[in-house]
């Protein structure tokens, strides 16, 4: 596992890198100012800017240009998002929008919000830079936040017991100038031992915290597969047919009463074809399942991982076989849940 130091070094040098690739920014029919740290647009405003990623959210990302400024940047139903090509010979690949990762460097066109952002139409980007975006994404901790959350909740009730033993102090003098004489220092004493017990419970606590906090950490890199569906299409096609469109309700409905899940989809293909065809048949499959369930469930974006289509790759059936094709052309779907999560909770109901 990386240290704070290490992931800092990684996340800065290819986010100047992608600083470097992208151009110089620019809106349609007039200039942009991004002076202010926060760009803002007017309502139905035409605009054409590139920069970088900087933070994803459920309705979108936020965009640093080159000047500095920040962009929020919304993602609708409209949205196209292709890649930015340099040979004119060919045509552009789709991309899903789960694809826009922190560090990208993206060209985006669109049109001015009425709360000021900016709705994308149009997003572009290179495969070169989603290349190192995505090594980029892939070193950064997904659970550093709430760990620093647990260390200065632990911190916290450290502090609280020394300052518990200074006020024990105090209190002790003050009763026995006040009271004097043999009761009042009894009364200091034992209201001196009965705080001496209390800080150190709240120390057995904060051991705890740390000995679980510890436990945590060990499981983050491991997850449990809670559901699973594989959902199957017809050859050369990557429509959800209703028995596919069925199996997929179902996981969603199972997903809402789960904490802090993750959707893995896998799309694949049968040997009918070109392996080049068939790569991004797999690919369109498994965008047609995020689509679905992001669009009829609300299944926020964050909690998709990267879709990823194999192509031929890892066939379940013999390919030489009609039935064997017929189960390779398909996507497979799972609800992912961190055991650092569930491990937690079991250890903090034992400890309770």
């Amino acid at each position: 596992m990386m240290c704070k130091t290490d992931r800092l070094f990684v996340a800065t040098f290819f986010a100047l890198i992608a600083l470097t690739l992208t151009a110089p920014v620019f809106s349609q029919g007039a200039s942009q100012s991004v002076a202010s740290p926060e760009a803002i647009f007017s309502a139905g405003q035409n605009v054409k800017i590139e920069g970088t990623i900087v933070e994803r959210n459920a309705d979108g990302f936020r965009l640093r240009q080159l000047q500095g400024s920040i962009v929020s940047v919304n993602l609708t139903q409209n949205t196209e998002v292709t890649e930015r090509k340099s040979n004119p010979f060919r045509r552009a690949k789709n991309y899903g929008v789960t694809e826009l990762l922190p560090g990208l460097g993206v060209e985006v066109k669109g049109h001015g919000s009425s709360t000021g952002a900016l709705a994308a139409d149009e997003i572009r980007f290179r495969q070169d830079d989603y290349r190192m975006a995505s090594v980029m994404d892939a070193r950064v901790n997904p659970v550093e936040k709430r760990l620093n959350s647990d260390e200065t909740r632990l911190t916290q009730t450290e502090e609280n017991a020394k300052r518990l033993s200074g006020q024990v102090s105090e209190i002790s003098e003050v009763s026995y100038a006040a009271r004097g004489g043999a009761k009042a220092a009894q009364e200091t004493a034992d209201s001196a031992l009965e705080s001496a017990k209390v800080a150190g419970a709240e120390a057995k606590d904060a051991k705890n915290g740390v000995r679980l906090t510890n436990e945590r950490i060990t499981a983050m890199d491991d997850y449990d597969t809670k559901e699973s569906v594989t959902v199957n299409f017809k050859i050369g096609s990557s429509v959800l047919s209703e028995k596919g469109k069925e199996d997929l309700d179902k996981l969603a409905n199972a997903a809402k009463t789960e904490k802090g899940f993750m959707i893995e989809v896998a799309g694949f293909a049968s040997s009918d074809g070109s392996a080049f065809l068939n790569q991004e048949l797999s690919q369109r499959r498994a965008d047609a399942v995020i689509r679905y369930l992001a669009e009829n469930h609300a299944v926020p974006l964050r909690r998709f991982i990267t879709p990823f289509g194999y192509g031929e790759k890892m066939p379940v059936g013999d390919n030489t076989t009609r039935a064997g094709r017929i189960q390779n052309r398909r996507v497979e779907v799972r609800i992912l849940v961190n055991k650092g999560l569930t491990q937690s909770a079991m250890t903090m109901t034992a400890a309770n």
